[in-house]
């Protein structure tokens, strides 16, 4: 009963607490109960606040209430739960170390202190004014949460009047020296196109751009990490920023070739490193007919071709 119990009061909470219909399910109550390390055997005082990840959340519904959930659903957990925990201030993400890119293995969560003292009391006698607390103090609370992890953020400038922001990592970091550095060196005057984000997949989309190129894509084309358009040239240049995955490899090559087939502008591929050790580890899976870019060098690009420097090639003249 009490397994039942712990579940059951749980999603009580979620509702007190003003979750939307769509996170008051057995899936929430267990990430709640697993923030809180309230094992079926514990009273909601003996509540704690330790750092865990997605897996280990899952990991402790299978141990301790016996709720099992496939490993694909990690991002079930992390979309459809815990983004919307750290929203109303019930958790935070990565306290330990704020800026850890939103990809990275070592992701955490911990319940936020203020949630903490309320939830302890919950089944108390002063749950009542615990919680009248916490909802005098929850606006304010999200708010400040809220600034926390903007203050994180990457800022990225479209233009003079545009800037975006990007989930924190040295991936989009590599993503800011490649629109600021590299494109007003090697593509003046170049439109933006799209920029990925590891947070939300499409940071940034022009469309309508895109559209009028002839290229039409859709959530589940692989796009590059940016791709501007050089309008003085009428080229599309496509570039991957690597940190911790491969370059424009053959493979990757082929795959942007195919996706990019239907464009009335000729395509540039290019890969994009923070620095040349890490070019280093992927110098064998480059692809000819490319270039690379090294962000740690801005002024120097290496041409992965025999014929000409940046530009496009012509695939039907070498077939």
């Amino acid at each position: 009963m009490k397994e039942r119990d712990n579940i059951a009061e749980a999603l009580v909470i979620l509702e007190i607490l003003g979750l939307p219909r769509a996170q008051r399910n057995e899936r929430s109550a267990l990430c709640l109960l697993a923030l809180l390390n309230l094992t079926a055997a514990k009273s909601w005082k003996e509540a704690e606040n330790p750092l865990i990840g997605i897996t280990p959340m899952m990991e402790f519904s299978r141990m301790y209430y016996g709720k099992e959930y496939a490993p694909n659903s990690r991002e079930t957990f992390r979309r459809f739960t815990m983004h919307q925990f750290i929203d109303a201030g019930i958790s935070l993400y990565n306290p330990d170390q704020p800026d850890r890119p939103v990809n990275s293995p070592k992701a955490v969560y911990q319940v936020s202190p203020e949630t903490l003292t309320l939830l302890k009391n919950y089944g108390h006698p002063s749950w009542a004014e615990a919680l009248e607390y916490y909802r005098s103090i929850q606006g304010t609370l999200t708010a400040k949460y809220a600034k926390a992890r903007n203050q994180n953020l990457v800022p990225v400038r479209v233009d003079q009047t545009k800037e975006i922001n990007l989930s924190p990592g040295e991936h989009s970091e590599l993503i800011r020296a490649i629109v600021e550095d590299f494109a007003p060196r090697y593509a003046p005057a170049s439109q933006l196109v799209y920029v990925g984000d590891t947070g939300e997949k499409w940071g940034y989309f022009d469309k309508a751009l895109l559209d009028r190129l002839g290229v039409k894509v859709d959530s589940h084309g692989k796009m590059p990490d940016v791709v501007f358009h050089y309008t003085a040239k009428n080229w599309l240049l496509l570039v991957e920023s690597v940190t911790s995955h491969g370059p424009v490899d053959g493979k990757r090559h082929q795959e942007l070739a195919n996706l990019f087939s239907g464009a009335k502008a000729g395509l540039v591929f290019v890969t994009a490193f923070p620095s040349r050790a890490i070019m280093a580890r992927y110098l064998s899976e480059i692809s000819w007919e490319t270039e690379v870019w090294i962000a740690d060098a801005p002024s120097h690009l290496i041409h992965f071709n025999g014929e000409r420097f940046l530009g496009p090639y012509d695939e039907k003249a070498h077939s």
